[in-house]
């Protein structure tokens, strides 16, 4: 068998197949912020202002998956528009090769997964240093991001409560899933891991923070074969746990034809939802034709009829034009079990973003890509 090493090579090396997630010049829309602190994890910084940005507005830190840039999954996921339709700022922190051949958050290093260390404290600098530069409503910070990005969202929620009001982790993993990469590639396929009370008790050793704690939205595929749907019930049970709410949803029902389902704390608020898109693969939801529509479907930029981004910003609060229980199907009270997910088979994978692409893209896209490496390797058959 080959050496794990030489996988990672030969999936580096790969990465010109993948430029078709790269924008055009004309479709970056994100500058440069250079003044970050220490930037101990050595990430790259990149913002979208809108023009005559009011003082005290919100900020949204975004955060891209494996193989992506911060341009390209600003492209695909339309945050920057929405921005500019309804006036917040949005920051991009950007992997590096240099830290990840495959420009992955490395959100399983404990080194860059502890408060005031690596990648987390660089990209709570950035926070910082964006707020200060553009007179930005410090008590409304939220943080987003997919796959490694979704994982390093969970990390940067645990470790830094205080700073975000809310997070949306799209198909990533519970913060402190993994330390290592064996643990990291079984954790993506649902194998092992700690218990509920565990994973809560981590994101409280995390920081000496003791509430309130950021309101969080879940979502995940049904049919992710590169971090599997089970992972989301995990990140549930973590906050869940961490906000003191009961097992049992609060509400559960539909929005744009996914399911939904809300937990809400003793005053009434939703503080967890979690939507589950049916028969969708490893990527990020979107409907970029939709009347709110945003992004641009591509590999791991999935247009599955529900946009994850205005959906996640009206959560948040963001969208003070767009309620979403009274414009989308209505999220009716229940008890009802959620119905049952279709598991898809795991397959081995060496990176949260390494998956197939969307469903039309045919049979020698990405995911042929990855599954005919993983077999030189000897890790697949």
């Amino acid at each position: 068998m080959r050496k794990l090493s030489d996988t990672i090579t030969r999936l580096a090396a790969m990465r010109d197949q993948l430029s078709q997630t790269m924008p055009s010049p004309g479709q970056d829309r994100l500058r440069d912020l250079i003044h970050v602190g220490s930037n101990p994890g050595a990430l790259r910084a990149r913002t979208h202002i809108p023009d005559d940005l009011a003082a005290g507005a919100p900020l949204v830190v975004v955060l891209h998956g494996c193989t992506q840039t911060a341009a390209a999954y600003d492209h695909g996921s339309g945050w920057s528009t929405l921005a500019d339709r309804h006036g917040f700022a949005v920051l991009f922190p950007e992997q590096s090769v240099a830290n990840n051949m495959n420009r992955c958050f490395n959100w399983f290093q404990p080194e860059d997964t502890t408060r005031d260390s690596g990648e987390a404290l660089s990209i709570r600098q950035m926070v910082e240093a964006v707020i200060e530069a553009h007179d930005l409503d410090p008590t409304r910070v939220f943080v987003t991001g997919l796959s490694a990005g979704g994982a390093m969202t969970s990390v940067m929620l645990a470790t830094y409560p205080e700073v975000f009001a809310g997070g949306a982790i799209i198909a990533g993993l519970p913060y402190g899933s993994a330390t290592t990469v064996s643990e990291a590639m079984d954790r993506m396929r649902g194998h092992g891991g700690l218990d509920e009370d565990a994973l809560a008790a981590l994101v409280h050793a995390a920081s000496d923070h003791d509430g309130p704690w950021p309101r969080v939205s879940v979502w995940h595929g049904s049919a992710d074969r590169t971090v599997v749907h089970a992972n989301a019930a995990r990140i549930v049970a973590q906050w869940r746990l961490v906000h003191g709410i009961g097992r049992a949803p609060t509400h559960s029902g539909m929005i744009d034809g996914q399911r939904r389902d809300v937990w809400c704390n003793a005053a009434g608020e939703p503080v967890i939802e979690s939507i589950t898109v049916a028969d969708m693969a490893h990527g990020t939801p979107l409907d970029p034709t939709g009347a709110d529509g945003v992004g641009e479907s591509g590999p791991f930029m999935l247009d599955s009829g529900i946009s994850s981004t205005v959906h996640i910003a009206a959560f948040w609060g963001l969208l003070a034009d767009i309620a979403l229980d009274d414009t989308r199907e209505a999220v009716v009270a229940t008890q009802a079990p959620a119905p049952e997910v279709k598991r898809a088979i795991p397959q081995p994978t060496l990176a949260a973003d390494t998956a197939r692409p969307a469903a039309g893209s045919g049979p020698h896209g990405v995911q042929q890509v990855i599954e005919d490496a993983l077999r030189a390797a000897g890790l697949m058959r």
